[in-house]
Formats: C-alpha cells, sequence, structure tokens
C-alpha cells in the first residue's frame, strides 16, 4: 500500500468511526478515541501536562530569527490587532520566542486578554543554566506575567541533547517546581533529536514539524522529503501514547501554501492529516492576517466534521 492510500485508509476509517468510536492511528502503538462532533473553539489537553487550550494556537516566529518576524515586523498596533482576532476567533494558545522577539510585542495585547484563560508558550536558546535563569526572570519582565505557560529548548538538534543539556533541564524543572512555568519540553530541528525527545521523560510538551508533504520536516539525509512522514509520525504517536503534549507546527508548510492558488484544498488536506493520524494534540500556525486566521479556522471545522478529533 503506497503512503497516499495508507494517509486515505486512517482517514475513512476515522470517517466510519461514528460519532464516539474507537480506532488505531496508522503505525500507532496504541488505541485511540475519535471525537466526530467537535468544534474548533473546543478545548484540547496538552498530553497530561495540566494545560488545556485551544486546538489552534497562532505562531508568532514565520521568518523568525534576530530578534524579530514577520508578525513583529507588522508593528505594535498590527501585532495587536492580529493576537485580538485570533483570540476572538477562539484562538488561545499563543507560541513565542526570544528568537522571534515577541514578547515584547505580546505585552500590549496581553493586557486586554484574561491571563488564567490563555496559554502563553515561549522558547529559549540558551544552553547554559545561569543563562536559562536569567531568561525566565527576563521573559517574565517583558510580557509583565508572574508565570510562563511551557517553556520549550528551542532548536534542537543534537541526538544527545538530553545529555549534553541536563543542566539546563535541571532549571526548567526547578522552575515548574516553584510555579514559574507549568510545563517543560523542546522544539527538534533533526529526526536524531526528535527520537531522543519521544523516549525521554523529562519531556512534557514537544514542538515537532508535521505536515502530509515532509516540507521543512526532520528526515533522513538523501531521501526524498515526504519519506520524512513515515519517520516522524511514529515517534509523535510515541510521545502522545505517553502522556507527552505534542504541537504540531509548519501545518501550512511554513506559510508557503497559503500563497498558493490551491491553498484552501492543501490546508484541508493538511488540518485532516494532523487531526486523523494521531499524532498532535493540537496546531501552532503562524498567522499573518486576519483573512488566513478566517481560512484557517473556518478549513479546521470542516475537517473536524469530516474526520473528528483523534484524542489519545
Amino acid at each position: 500500500m503506497d503512503r497516499m492510500n495508507r494517509r486515505e485508509f486512517v482517514e475513512r476509517a476515522v470517517v466510519t468511526a461514528g460519532v464516539l468510536g474507537v480506532v488505531s492511528a496508522s503505525n500507532a502503538d496504541q488505541t485511540t478515541t475519535t471525537v466526530k462532533d467537535k468544534s474548533v473553539k473546543d478545548k484540547v489537553k496538552l498530553g497530561k501536562s495540566g494545560i488545556v487550550t485551544s486546538l489552534v494556537g497562532i505562531g508568532t516566529g514565520s521568518v523568525g530569527w534576530n530578534h524579530q518576524s514577520n508578525q513583529t515586523r507588522l508593528g505594535q498596533d498590527k501585532f495587536t490587532a492580529l493576537i485580538q482576532h485570533a483570540h476572538e476567533s477562539g484562538i488561545h494558545f499563543f507560541d513565542l520566542a526570544d528568537q522571534y522577539g515577541s514578547m515584547p510585542f505580546f505585552k500590549e495585547p496581553l493586557k486586554k486578554l484574561q491571563r488564567d484563560k490563555i496559554t502563553i508558550q515561549t522558547k529559549s536558546n540558551s544552553r547554559e543554566p545561569a543563562k536559562m535563569r536569567a531568561d525566565l526572570e527576563r521573559f517574565r519582565k517583558e510580557l509583565d506575567t508572574d508565570y510562563l505557560d511551557t517553556v520549550l529548548i528551542h532548536c534542537v538538534t543534537e541526538a544527545d541533547w538530553n545529555v549534553r543539556y541536563r543542566g539546563i533541564m535541571d532549571v526548567l524543572e526547578e522552575a515548574k517546581q516553584k510555579g514559574i512555568i507549568r510545563a517543560h519540553g523542546v522544539s527538534c530541528h533533526t529526526l536524531e533529536a526528535l527520537t531522543a525527545a519521544a523516549s525521554e521523560p523529562w519531556v512534557q510538551v514537544d514542538l515537532a514539524r508535521f505536515n502530509p508533504w515532509g516540507k521543512y520536516m526532520d528526515g533522513k539525509m538523501g531521501e526524498p522529503e515526504v519519506a520524512a512522514v513515515d519517520h516522524v509520525r511514529p515517534l509523535l504517536q510515541k510521545m502522545r501514547s505517553a502522556g507527552k503534549g505534542v504541537i504540531g507546527m509548519k501545518i501550512v508548510a511554513q506559510g508557503d501554501i497559503m500563497k498558493a492558488d490551491d491553498r484552501i484544498s492543501k490546508a484541508r488536506e493538511s488540518i485532516r492529516h494532523a487531526l486523523s493520524t494521531g499524532a498532535v494534540d493540537m496546531m501552532v500556525i503562524g498567522f499573518e492576517s486576519h483573512a488566513q486566521i478566517t481560512e484557517i479556522m473556518h478549513e479546521t471545522q470542516v475537517a473536524l466534521a469530516e474526520v473528528g478529533y483523534v484524542v489519545a
């Protein structure tokens, strides 16, 4: 059975499972429950982290580097309006990072949001314990908040990162025990790092690149990019079955498909793929306009009606 046929098979299995049925996600070592009568505005659990948030989150790091991104390049007023529109559309998860420079920008719209009703995720590139402690203090000051919901070690690439960076892992665990953060994890950028994350008990939340085309995903050198899907999917399913919260990113291929003439059908294909495989708890998308938010939220609702939501 080729790759496309496998995906179609999974989606058909989910559709025929009924309003509330039991299905097996492709290559998963778990039995999953699929909810068909779910709204795009319903909350979801982020693994066993204790965090309950929106199915769709907004990312603030499109072309994010050197403490800026396409979202921050909009300027404060347009950035604030984008965040407000996202929230009004049912998005309560906000993905920030020091690398994007988005925390100082998020401080303004945060003033109008109910803090305990939203989820703030941020990320640090620091690899030394003292610098991570300083980052946690600075991040809270930049946002003017007492706590951060999830903090990730950003852009992890090493196969032995969970040994090499044990010092900063301990800092984040200490911060969790003190109530400074609610959960910790990683953002992986190689297949080797993702493989380590799947088996590392410390990881409570993982931010992983996932779409049906393998674009910008963690694959193997020399293989077609679409082959990455078959490497990444079972690792994410393994994480979910272990109770780790899995957040899918690059769902719309780093925004590439949002510029295409067939963006609606492509977006629906990718969202259906994310929902039906049971690989992610939720999705983060780097929206850059009000129109993109409206389109994706609509397509997510359509996908929910078609294939449902897989509960680990």
